[in-house]
């Protein structure tokens, strides 16, 4: 690297042609304020997730939703980012705006997100205050509430992949582990704040009168969040834009060698950036020339191509998005659940009741204890993300991600045998466990598959070999989010069938246990763990 010049407070560094074939470095260590404030864009999501969490089935069941559309809300959500997550991973590797390839579209997802809260939060008080009509009313309100859940969901679920993708662009590996450990941790933070909101009585304080209800209280607290973390976050470390290729690569260069010969194939997320005299490693290492910027600039990723590419991934990134998928689908199953399950199976309250009757207050009660499990939860997500650098430095990456499912099993499963309330309140912290798992140890195995097949290549390359089998980070971050996608469409497909088969929800957390004990035997078996 040496020999570098630099402006102050400005890293750059040898490009491809300058310092010869491999002459590049990592991107500059982060200083860990950067990190912190990289990772309040998790702080300001989980925050609004937890209200979600708290709130949506209440205020699902407030306005009068049918049983039958329950799963539809879950559902549509979902589908629609099943779909599109590669699409838009893709194209984020390939966006070429100049505030850089993911900022732009962390911040679209970001106003999505704002605008779905706004609706469902108070979708049925505007809705009350403009239409008379108690049929239309009650229609308008469940359609504009409907909305704003599947508007918000959409937009959170979707934004972890550039979120990721955003980290890995610009930091070394190193940098990579602490940035996903710190993502975890404010995870959980955000989480706590979020359901200790949601657990406080609003509607007997001066706010709660101020505002209306306790649902616009918790708008005023999650929009300001959410725009202050996110703010934060995009102003945290700098991007390159990618269309500087156009403006810094010669538009003929002679090839030094096979690597960088004009006839090379893209294959799976491929793709390529210079900027500055900086190659991040994983586009040098993508074996392609840019013959020309502006045929560059205009070639797309068709869907055909996209599902191709995703078909063609190497088997070891395929066993890691299945193992996610059962592990988000274990996760969701208890989580999107679990304030309704404290409400209806362990206070025996009747959520379809007078909201007056005793059944529904004991109900309610039962979901503001639930806000409390899911802040234990929050918690020690925190608590073991922070504790999970000495912890793997014993037991090793492989027992980390298998001690997350089981725990989160012998947890679910106790919860679901013996329905009491402490008991329950303190297997939350078993939740926390699988959460943290879950935001950190997919990632970071990701990670060091890149960092591993960046190695070989580099061997390769100087033995003669040839191979270009490399993927935009964007693309792999949103096959591996995508998962959670999916496990939604399971859960809300699966679990209602299954709760009015068995007529309890006392079938969720069942279900949740058993699906983590079969991810145990799949992490075990199936998943690759590089040293």
């Amino acid at each position: 690297m040496g020999g570098n010049s630099e402006q102050p407070g400005i890293h750059t560094y040898r490009s491809l042609a300058e310092d010869g074939h491999f002459g590049s470095v990592e991107p500059p260590e982060r200083h860990t304020g950067r990190l912190v404030m990289h990772s309040l864009a998790m702080f300001g999501r989980e925050f609004c997730y937890a209200v979600e969490a708290a709130y949506v089935t209440p205020v699902l069941l407030s306005v009068g939703l049918p049983k039958s559309l329950y799963s539809v809300v879950w559902l549509l959500s979902p589908v629609l980012g099943f779909l599109l997550q590669p699409v838009v991973g893709s194209a984020s590797d390939h966006c070429r705006a100049r505030w850089g390839r993911r900022r732009p579209y962390i911040l679209t997802l970001g106003v999505m997100m704002l605008l779905g809260m706004a609706l469902y939060l108070n979708g049925e008080a505007v809705i009350s205050a403009l239409i008379a009509d108690p049929r239309k009313k009650l229609m308008w309100a469940i359609t504009i509430t409907m909305a704003g859940v599947v508007l918000f969901d959409f937009a959170a679920d979707f934004i972890d992949g550039p979120i990721k993708a955003y980290l890995f662009d610009v930091c070394s590996h190193l940098d990579k582990e602490r940035g996903l450990r710190y993502h975890a941790l404010f995870t959980g933070f955000g989480g706590t704040l979020g359901y200790i909101l949601g657990a406080i009585d609003w509607a007997h304080l001066e706010l709660g009168r101020v505002l209306g209800t306790e649902f616009q209280v918790m708008f005023f607290f999650s929009a300001l969040v959410l725009t202050l973390c996110f703010m934060i976050h995009l102003c945290s470390i700098p991007e390159a834009p990618l269309r500087d290729v156009a403006e810094d690569v010669p538009p003929r260069r002679a090839p030094q060698d096979a690597l960088l010969s004009p006839d090379r194939m893209y294959e799976y997320g491929s793709i390529r950036k210079v900027k500055n005299g900086y190659v991040n490693p994983e586009l040098e290492l993508q074996g392609e020339k840019i013959k020309n910027p502006v045929e560059q600039a205009q070639r797309k990723m068709t869907i055909k191509s996209l599902l191709r590419a995703l078909v063609s991934m190497p088997p070891h990134y395929r066993w890691l998005c299945i193992s996610h998928l059962i592990g988000w689908t274990a996760f969701l199953s208890n989580m999107l659940f679990f304030t309704d399950f404290m409400g209806q199976i362990v206070y025996r309250g009747d959520p379809y009741s007078a909201h007056n009757s005793t059944e529904f207050l004991i109900y309610e009660r039962g979901v503001e204890v639930g806000c409390w499990g899911l802040c234990i939860n929050s918690v020690f997500s925190s608590l073991y993300s922070y504790f999970q650098k000495a912890l793997v430095s014993y037991i090793g990456l492989k027992s980390l991600y298998f001690l997350g499912y089981l725990l989160f099993a012998l947890g679910t499963g106790f919860i679901g045998l013996f329905p009491n309330v402490y008991l329950t309140l303190v297997l939350c912290a078993l939740f926390g466990v699988m959460s943290s798992t879950l935001y950190t140890v997919p990632f970071n195995l990701m990670a060091k598959y890149h960092r591993k097949e960046q190695e070989e290549k580099k061997k390769q390359t100087r033995g003669g070999g040839l191979d270009s089998s490399g993927r935009g980070q964007g693309l792999d971050c949103a096959a591996l989010t995508c998962m959670v996608q999916l496990a939604q469409i399971l859960v809300g497909g699966g679990l209602g069938l299954l709760v009015n088969t068995a007529g309890s929800v006392i079938v969720v957390v069942i279900t949740a246990s058993v699906t983590a004990l079969m991810g145990c035997c799949f992490v075990a078996l199936f998943v690759r763990y590089v040293d």
